[in-house]
C-alpha cells in the first residue's frame, strides 16, 4: 500500500512509533527484526521472545542493537519498553500481555505453540501478524472470530505468497475484473522429500531442513493456498490441486491455457499452483471481464483476447514487506489477508511412507507425512486429519504410503489448545468431522 510510507513517516515525526513485539527469532524473524530496526521509520521492535533467548539477542545484534534488557515477567517487559530499552525474553506469553506493545508478530511456524501466542495476544488487545501459514490454515477462522470480538486485526503478512496473492486479488477486483483463480508459482514439488534430502539446501541458506522440506513436499504451498481460499471464498478443484508442471522458464501469462475453464467459471473460483513457470517464485491471478468494450481495452494493453486474463507479481520479498502489514493493521485496521468466514479449504495429512500402528507421527516437513489441500466440507464428511494437528498423534492402525489419514487412524495427544480451537471452529461453522470413517 503506497499510503503506508507516508503514514509511518508521520508517526516518526510525531515521536509515536508503532511498538512491535515479535515471537520467534529464527531465520525469518531475524530478517524482520533487521527490516524494522534499520529500514522502517515510524516503527520500533521493542521486544523479542524466543525459547532460546540467545537467538532473540542475535536478532537485535544483527540489526546493530547491542544494548538490550533481559526480562522474565510482563512487568519487567513493560518497564523496559517504557524506558525505551529493547527487551529479550524467553516468555512469549509475558510479551503478549505487555500493555505498551501495539502488535505482535508471530513467526514460529508451530501450530500448538503459535495458537497459545496468538490467542494470548488477541485477549490482551494486540493486533496479530501471523507469519505462520500452518496455524492460520488449521485454526485461522476461529482465531479471526476471537480477534473480531476484541476489535483487533488478525492477519497473515505481505511478502509471504498468500499476502502477495491477496494484494493482487484486491487490485484485480478493484479494476472491475472478476478473479477466478489465485495461483502460486513453484520451482519444485516432490511429496517424498525429507530433511535428509534437503539438508544441503537448508545449510546453504541458513535454514532448518524440515522447513525447506515443507516447501518441497507440497505442504507449505497447500497451506498458503488454503489461506487464500479462506480469505476469498474460493475452493480447490481436486484434492491436492491441479498443479501443472510446465517447461522451466515458461511465461506465466500462458497460465490462461493450463486449467479447465469450467472449473474457474462455475462457482467461486479456485486456488491452485504451477511448477516451473517464470517469473518464480511469484504469484498470479486469472480473471475475467464481461464487458466487450473493456475486453477490447485489455487486449490493447497486451493482456490478450480473453476470456481469461493473467495478472502476476514477479516476486515475494518475505520479511522486507512484513512492516507494511504491521502498519496496515495498526494505522488503518486493514488485514493483508484474513479468513472471511467459514473455512473453505483445509490441509490434510497423507502418508509419505508406509506407516505402522503404534508409531507417533513426526512434524510437518519431516519423514512421515505431507500435506494436501482439500475442501473443508470434504474434510469434515470423510473425517480427514488436518496435518496441522498430526504431529504427536499415535497411529492405531497401519496406513499405506500416499493414503490420507483420518481421525479414526490416530489417537490425539491430550490437552492441546489447537485441538480445542479446531473443535470450536468445526462447531461454529458446522464442519464437525466424522470420526469413524476410514478412507481407502
Amino acid at each position: 500500500m503506497v499510503i503506508v510510507d507516508t503514514a509511518l513517516r508521520r508517526r516518526e515525526a510525531e515521536g509515536r512509533p508503532i511498538r512491535v513485539g515479535m515471537v520467534g527469532a529464527g531465520f525469518m524473524g531475524r530478517g524482520i527484526a533487521l527490516q524494522i530496526l534499520r529500514y522502517t521509520p515510524g516503527m520500533d521492535l521493542v521486544a523479542v521472545a524466543n525459547r532460546n533467548v540467545h537467538k532473540a539477542q542475535q536478532a537485535y545484534e544483527q540489526a546493530g542493537v547491542e544494548d538490550w534488557t533481559a526480562a522474565s515477567t510482563t512487568d519487567q517487559i513493560e518497564a523496559a519498553v517504557s524506558q525505551g530499552r529493547p527487551v529479550v525474553t524467553e516468555d512469549a506469553l509475558a510479551l503478549c500481555r505487555a500493555q505498551n506493545i501495539d502488535v505482535v508478530i508471530e513467526v514460529t511456524g508451530a501450530v500448538e505453540f503459535g495458537a497459545h501466542v496468538v490467542l494470548e495476544a488477541i485477549r490482551h488487545g494486540k493486533h496479530v501478524v501471523a507469519m505462520n501459514a500452518e496455524l492460520d490454515g488449521t485454526v485461522g477462522p476461529i482465531l479471526k472470530v476471537y480477534a473480531d470480538r476484541e476489535g483487533v486485526v488478525f492477519t497473515n503478512a505481505d511478502g509471504d505468497q498468500p499476502g502477495v496473492i491477496m494484494n493482487l486479488y484486491r487490485f484485480v477486483q478493484g479494476i472491475g475484473v472478476r478473479p477466478v483463480l489465485c495461483g502460486n508459482i513453484k520451482g519444485l514439488h516432490d511429496p517424498y522429500r525429507n530433511p535428509t534430502t534437503q539438508e544441503a539446501f537448508a545449510k546453504r541458506w541458513g535454514q532448518q531442513p524440515h522447513m525447506v522440506t515443507s516447501f518441497a513436499d507440497g505442504t507449505k504451498i497447500s497451506f498458503e493456498q488454503a489461506i487464500v481460499a479462506n480469505a476469498t471464498g474460493m475452493r480447490v478443484a481436486k484434492r491436492g490441486m491441479h498443479g501443472p508442471t510446465v517447461e522451466p522458464g515458461t511465461p506465466i501469462k500462458e497460465a490462461v491455457n493450463w486449467y479447465p475453464l469450467e472449473e474457474l467459471t462455475e462457482g467461486p473460483g479456485i486456488v491452485d499452483y504451477v511448477v516451473g513457470a517464470e517469473p518464480g517464485p511469484g504469484v498470479f491471478v486469472l480473471g475475467m471481464h464481461d464487458d466487450p468494450i473493456q475486453q477490447h481495452y485489455l487486449n490493447l494493453y497486451k493482456l490478450g483476447e480473453g476470456p481469461l486474463y493473467c495478472f502476476y507479481t514477479p516476486y515475494h520479498l518475505c520479511h522486507f514487506e512484513v512492516p507494511n502489514t504491521v502498519a496496515r493493521a495498526v494505522l488503518f485496521g486493514d488485514a493483508t489477508i484474513t479468513p472471511a468466514g467459514p473455512p473453505r479449504v483445509d490441509v490434510v495429512a497423507a502418508a509419505k511412507i508406509d506407516l505402522k500402528a503404534g508409531e507417533v507421527l513426526d512434524g510437518m516437513g519431516h519423514y512421515m507425512t505431507y500435506g494436501l489441500a482439500e475442501n473443508a466440507d470434504v474434510t469434515a464428511a470423510e473425517g480427514l486429519l488436518p496435518i496441522g494437528l498430526a504431529e504427536g498423534c499415535r497411529l492405531v492402525r497401519d496406513v499405506p504410503k500416499d493414503q490420507v489419514l483420518t481421525y479414526a487412524d490416530v489417537e490425539l495427544p491430550e490437552g492441546r489448545l489447537s485441538d480445542r480451537l479446531r473443535a470450536e471452529q468445526n462447531e461454529r461453522f458446522g464442519l464437525a468431522p466424522r470420526l469413524d470413517v476410514a478412507v481407502g
